[in-house]
């Protein structure tokens, strides 16, 4: 049975309790088009008119439903049985992401709202539910042509285009109930210490403080204990550090992970157990160069959009994630942009796994931003994926805004991109922040370019002084300027042409198409070089790993089917880049 529901995985990977309930699979589903759901009563509804399979929104194949119109609202139901042995404990409803506002009634009365397509969220529901039978309903509304809210990369039209695609609405990532004690674990943070050789932890609780709490701390490695803990709780946060006495760190290509238990304690009865990972990894930026582990390494990157031809949104397993990965670091590249999406938890876990480094980015576009409002919009919840993910040791920076705009002439706010640099630096002074990537920069820890010229020779032209120590090349000097000593990357560029079945003769690329294949990969290794042989540039980002609907610039088809030769490839993506044949000098 349990094969039967699609992911079936834990979706927590970072904090992992026994009991839990995955809700994913046959769910009753109706359109609202006239938003009029509520004055019909829907949510004390006995039974809606249609079925969708849950997680996959109602746009995709795997959802059962395959509409891909704009859609203002949409209901969902089903009901569930408490086990008999979560009795007396608190009952948890948790939504992966529901794009975009939602709001859950749970047997007919209200759990609760949440706005933001993306962030996580959870309900406290264990005065809702009762024995037997329990019912679950959802009302998701969305539309991303309002300007006020972020849509990435879903498009405003009726159709897919350019680099615009088929809309996701209404839930798109796990449904699952879990169980907890009163008092409870309810999140924590680890910050590595690798020259100390500790992990320093914040952990959060909820519910009714009392005394005679204590919470023990054991961290493993390949299964070996190597470090320990145990506090006395005096409040509902605790602050300690666990000392290892191996230090393993965390790098590219070696996802080396500690295991840890947290295991609370009232008067010596186990009154609640949670488990989770870290990676001993630091972040640090300094000679206009980005160490990891006081080490220069040079990023190179590949665009990942997260969008999959059968569930949009949605991977259609685990495995596809981990797959994705794995096929960028068989071409050579160290990480990715996680493009214009927060992306779930799970492909964060494979990336902290196969030790892959990524990008945290927000789902910016589509949202107006030229005045106040579109702080309001977008910071609660950037805030909520921030807190969601902190702990990933492969997030080696967050960008939450990509390439902001101006919109009908009004010129973007800039106090929207420097308060949310601003906050996001408070939060997590321990990775560097971009504000935007590409343009226009307002304050941001590394200055990133974003430049689709097709000519190698012209683009070497640009970035050449730079090479020289004159110079730095600044693609909109009016808007935005470089600060001396920042890193510098660019973090978009290429994006070839290529579609070998010619099954988008109307699709969408940047520049002219390459006449071979011979062109493609002469042109996409000269482009290439001109990044690497630069000593003053410290990452890049290809556009793009896969095709993504009619966008046919992908190393990969949208079906990740390889279109060129992968030793080809790989060579010419693993050659050394100026700034680390530096770094070897100096050793």
């Amino acid at each position: 049975m349990h094969n039967l529901i699609p992911r079936p995985e834990y979706p927590r990977p970072q904090l992992v309790r026994e009991e839990w309930m995955n809700l994913n699979g046959q769910w009753e589903f109706e359109m609202d088009f006239g938003r009029t759901g509520r004055g019909r009563d829907l949510h004390q509804s006995e039974q809606l008119k249609q079925s969708i399979v849950v997680p996959f929104c109602p746009e995709s194949s795997l959802s059962g439903v395959g509409y891909t119109d704009f859609m203002p609202a949409v209901w969902y139901r089903r009901t569930f049985t408490l086990p008999k042995n979560w009795s007396g404990q608190r009952i948890l409803l948790h939504f992966g992401a529901v794009d975009y506002e939602a709001e859950v009634w749970v047997n007919g009365v209200s759990a609760g709202t949440h706005r933001g397509g993306y962030s996580s969220f959870q309900f406290d529901i264990t005065k809702l539910v009762r024995e037997g039978d329990n019912v679950i309903t959802l009302c998701a509304e969305d539309d991303v042509r309002t300007g006020l809210q972020p849509g990435g990369k879903q498009s405003g039209k009726y159709h897919s285009y350019n680099c615009y695609y088929t809309r996701t609405t209404g839930i798109w990532q796990t449904v699952w109930l879990e169980c907890v004690p009163e008092f409870h674990i309810d999140s924590y943070r680890v910050v590595p210490d690798p020259a100390n050789g500790q992990a320093n932890l914040a952990i959060r609780f909820k519910g009714g403080y009392r005394k005679g709490l204590s919470l023990s701390i054991d961290a493993y490695y390949n299964g070996k204990l190597v470090g320990s803990r145990t506090a006395q709780i005096s409040s509902h946060q605790l602050h300690t550090q666990v000392s290892l006495d191996e230090v393993h760190l965390w790098e590219p290509g070696h996802g080396r992970l500690y295991d840890l238990v947290f295991t609370l304690e009232e008067n010596g009865q186990v009154i609640d157990k949670v488990t989770s990972y870290f990676g001993m990894r630091e972040v640090t930026l300094t000679d206009k160069a980005v160490l990891i582990n006081g080490r220069i390494v040079f990023q190179r990157l590949v665009l990942d959009q997260g969008f999959y031809p059968d569930g949009i949104y949605t991977a259609p397993t685990d495995e596809a994630l981990r797959r994705d990965i794995e096929l960028a670091m068989d071409l050579g590249f160290n990480g990715a942009r996680l493009h214009e999406k927060m992306f779930e938890p799970r492909f964060l876990y494979w990336a902290d796994k196969l030790g892959y480094l990524v990008w945290a980015e927000h789902a910016n576009w589509g949202l107006n931003i030229t005045t106040p409002m579109g702080l309001r919009s977008f910071l609660p919840e950037w805030l909520e994926g921030m807190e969601r993910d902190y702990n990933h040791p492969s997030i080696i920076g967050w960008c939450p805004f990509n390439e902001t705009w101006d919109r009908d002439g009004t010129k973007q706010d800039n106090e929207v991109l420097r308060i949310t640099y601003e906050v996001s630096k408070s939060i997590d002074p321990t990775r560097p922040v971009k504000d935007t990537s590409g343009h226009y920069h307002v304050k941001t820890d590394i200055f990133s370019l974003h430049d689709y010229d097709q000519d190698p020779v012209s683009f070497a032209a640009r970035l050449e002084p730079m090479k020289n120590g004159e110079e730095v090349y600044v693609k909109h000097p009016k808007r935005q300027k470089y600060d001396e000593g920042q890193p510098y990357q660019v973090a978009e560029y290429g994006g070839i042409w290529w579609d070998p079945s010619k099954s988008h003769e109307e699709g969408w690329g940047y520049g002219d198409r390459p006449k071979s294949e011979e062109e493609f990969l002469a042109r996409y290794e000269g482009l290439m070089t001109v990044i690497l042989d630069n000593p003053y540039i410290s990452g890049l980002c290809y556009t793009q790993l896969y095709d993504v609907e009619q966008e046919v610039n992908g190393l990969y088809t949208y079906d990740r089917k390889l279109k060129f030769p992968r030793d080809v490839l790989r060579r010419i993506n693993t050659k050394p880049a100026a700034i680390e044949r530096t770094e070897l000098a100096k050793n």
